[in-house]
């Protein structure tokens, strides 16, 4: 301990004797790049601050520029640490925002497709990136706020660099000026991965590539004496270069990984965070764990970063800290507004579908939620902001736009055990007819033929009015069941045209009325069964509906409600049938209630997400369908059966398959468990009970009341959720298996 304490003094009376009598030697921080390991710096910092530690000047790439610059601008490492456990990465790091942002005439679109191309007039135009991260740029603006009017990064508490790539010499970029945010965003754009970032006209992707460790800028800054913190360790053994990912990811930072070790000797005292063998880049999943690591390290290096902090306040006296504080940030008061890269829609248009106006105060949460009301259009492939003080003492907001094209082509793969294999693609097109319009066709590839094509007008203030017009066109086989027992096989077609009109308030409601036209045949059955019905029938709904929609997102929501109301006028029929019983024709249609009177009917579903303990979610479904004096079998009944709603007067029911039982009237309620066991991996129970044939009630030969359960294994892969599911009934007494993957029709 003694030859510490004389190596200690004799090291600092040779910076003392170098310094001008009574400088304090300059302290500088370099964190590295290195995705979600990157996080393990948080807990450095906390080990700095424990040390009382002043930190003089900081740099930092990819990763280490966020939690560095937090750090520059005055945040206490408590506090990046609070803001890094409470993050949803998942959200963060994917092209998605809240499905709760969406205006309820997208959310049924919004995320259903593996693969959106834009479609211009040079052809199909491809990102820069697989991820453009709207929600992580807005994240971005809301942490980086207090830093609104500094341009100049040597002005932050801790003056401050992040490192960039310049993709078109391949050389480091500097980035020491500027747009605080855009800046860490380029340092953090994994090419193929993040879209690439302009600033100052070149295009700059992650620093990581030609220099993740930046020592060397920090040397140049001023820094005497300088803390390396890394989790890369430079390129990869070959043993670690174990798939195509890793091998990528190792010609990608090819450059930095050579360079690593020069880096490494610059610093004094050099941390590498044991990371590489449990966490990669992606695992943000683990993102607790890995701060965890990081706090471990930083409980490890504390003594040595408190001595050094000791010695330096026994020569030179405490630091002054109170220039680390963080600068107040507030409301703003907005006097004036710019809107860059609009082309194909009107300034009027995304100002008003904003609901923004200048003259106004705003903070950076009602500025996000605004921009976020702006995307939730589909208009925009990404909306940014900044702000800019004016000589009075009011701020400009700058609105940098990206539009979507107004034509775009998409893709999707869906399996169903009822539906089988199809390809799903679409065609969406906007602004065709008329502005503030929708037009879009969508069309599944499969032996089950589907067709639908739908056109949507805005009109009004706000654009809440809407006029919507579609037709549908589909096929399926169904299974015929007596008393739980297959007894046969039939296709039917279907088709409906539809026309609605609309109001929609708060991005949560619409209600609205409208005229429906159905039409159904019933092919020759390809397995006959006891009871046949050939031919087709029509029939036409006068109807007004509800709609509710608070859910979080549309894949494995966590929380909110969904809810959908129709009461409906049946009228018009037209039977075109024949009816065979044990293969021979009849004509006593009447007698097994064949009839086409007029009647009322009642439709309401809904499902609701409460989240509880750990990653645990509550799922709670509830479906009524009521047909009130009707006078008839089969032609419209509901079809109870299935784990997806897929065609028309479908219920839902675990323990069944599709359309095993066909009655007049149901009420079914289902209540389930989903547990996220690890990211992106499901397991859900759920039991379900129904009561039916109480309405219109007539001779059937199941029980009125029906139960089942299922048990459900599911993962959300990129391009949708794969289930796994199976189910049991007690009524029936059989196991049934369920697959689904993809998202439906």
């Amino acid at each position: 301990m003694k030859n510490i304490c004389l190596l200690s003094f004799l090291f600092f009376s040779l910076i003392s004797s170098a310094q001008t009598p009574g400088s304090r030697p300059k302290i500088g921080l370099t964190l590295s790049g290195g995705g979600a390991k990157g996080l393990a710096h948080i807990g450095i910092l906390k080990a700095i601050d424990s040390a009382g530690l002043k930190i003089d000047y900081l740099t930092g790439t990819s990763m280490g520029s966020i939690v560095g610059g937090l750090y520059a601008l005055g945040y206490p490492s408590d506090s990046i640490e609070k803001m890094a456990r409470g993050l949803d990465w998942e959200i963060l790091l994917t092209n998605k925002t809240s499905l709760r942002a969406m205006i309820m005439e997208e959310k049924e679109e919004y995320g259903k497709y593996a693969l959106e191309l834009q479609l211009t007039d040079k052809g199909f135009k491809l990102p820069t990136g697989v991820l453009e991260g709207e929600e992580m740029w807005l994240k971005l603006n809301e942490m980086f706020a207090p830093a609104y009017n500094i341009t100049d990064f040597d002005r932050m508490p801790i003056p401050f660099r992040c490192i960039g790539t310049d993709i078109s010499t391949g050389n480091a970029v500097v980035l020491k000026n500027g747009n605080l945010v855009n800046s860490i965003r380029a340092s953090m754009a994994i090419p193929s991965v993040f879209t690439a970032v302009e600033i100052d006209k070149k295009i700059l992707v992650d620093g990581g590539i030609v220099r993740n460790f930046p020592v060397t800028d920090v040397r140049e800054m001023g820094a005497d004496y300088v803390i390396g913190s890394s989790v890369s360790s430079g390129l990869l053994p070959p043993e670690k270069l174990t798939d195509a990912a890793s091998i990528l990811m190792q010609v990608i930072f090819l450059p930095d990984g050579l360079q690593h070790e020069e880096q490494k000797k610059l610093c004094d005292i050099y941390i590498e965070h044991p990371v590489e063998d449990d966490f990669s880049a992606a695992s943000f999943g683990k993102a607790d764990d890995i701060i965890d690591v990081g706090i471990e390290q930083g409980k490890i290096w504390y003594p040595r970063l408190k001595h050094l902090a000791d010695s330096l306040d026994a020569i030179y006296g405490k630091p002054n800290l109170k220039n680390r504080k963080l600068p107040k940030t507030d409301s703003v008061f907005v006097s004036a507004y710019e809107i860059r890269g609009l082309k194909r829609t009107e300034e009027s248009y995304f100002t008003k579908m904003m609901g923004f106006q200048k003259g106004r105060y705003y903070d950076v949460a009602q500025l996000s939620k605004r921009v976020r009301n702006v995307f939730g259009t589909r208009y925009y492939n990404r909306v940014l902001y900044s702000l800019e003080p004016l000589p009075d003492g009011t701020t400009k907001v700058i609105f940098n736009v990206d539009e979507n094209a107004l034509t775009q082509a998409k893709l999707a793969l869906h399996y169903n055990s009822f539906s089988s294999i199809s390809l799903i693609t679409n065609l969406t097109t906007r602004n065709f007819f008329m502005p503030a319009s929708r037009s879009l066709v969508t069309l599944a590839l499969s032996e089950n033929f589907r067709l639908r094509g739908e056109h949507l007008q805005q009109f009004g203030k706000n654009n809440r009015l809407a006029f919507v017009g579609g037709v549908q066109f589909e096929t399926f086989g169904f299974t015929n069941y007596q008393k739980f027992t297959q007894k046969g096989s039939q296709r039917q077609a279907f088709f409906k045209g539809e026309l609605k009109s609309q109001f929609s308030t708060e991005r949560k409601w619409t209600v609205g009325a409208g005229w429906r036209y159905e039409w159904i045949n019933y092919n020759n059955p390809s397995i006959e069964s006891p009871f046949d019905l050939r031919g087709d029938n029509s029939v036409q709904t006068a109807f007004g509906y509800m709609a509710f929609n608070t859910l979080d997102v549309s894949i494995f929501p966590k929380q909110g409600l969904k809810m959908t109301a129709e009461l409906g006028y049946l009228f018009q029929q037209n039977p075109a049938l024949t009816l065979r019983v044990g293969g021979e024709l009849s004509d006593k249609l009447d007698s097994f209630g064949i009839r086409k009177n007029n009647f009322p009917r009642f439709v309401f579903r809904s499902e609701w997400y409460k989240p509880l303990i750990y990653r645990t979610t509550m799922v709670l479904q509830g479906q009524v369908g009521l047909n009130f004096n009707y006078k008839q079998a089969i032609l419209n009944d509901f079809a109870l059966g299935g784990l997806a709603n897929q065609f028309r007067n479908q219920v839902t029911f675990a323990g069944l398959q599709e359309a095993t039982v066909y009655t007049p009237s149901i009420l079914a309620l289902s209540l389930g468990v989903r547990q996220e066991l690890m990211n992106n991996l499901f397991v859900t129970l759920r039991a379900d009970g129904a009561t039916h044939n109480f309405i219109s009630r007539r001779e059937m030969n199941v029980p009125d009341l029906l139960s089942g359960a299922a048990l459900t294994a599911a993962y959300n892969t990129p391009i949708g959720p794969l289930e796994l599911s199976v189910m049991y009934s007690p009524e029936s007494g059989k196991v049934g298996t369920y697959i689904n993957f993809g998202l439906a029709f």
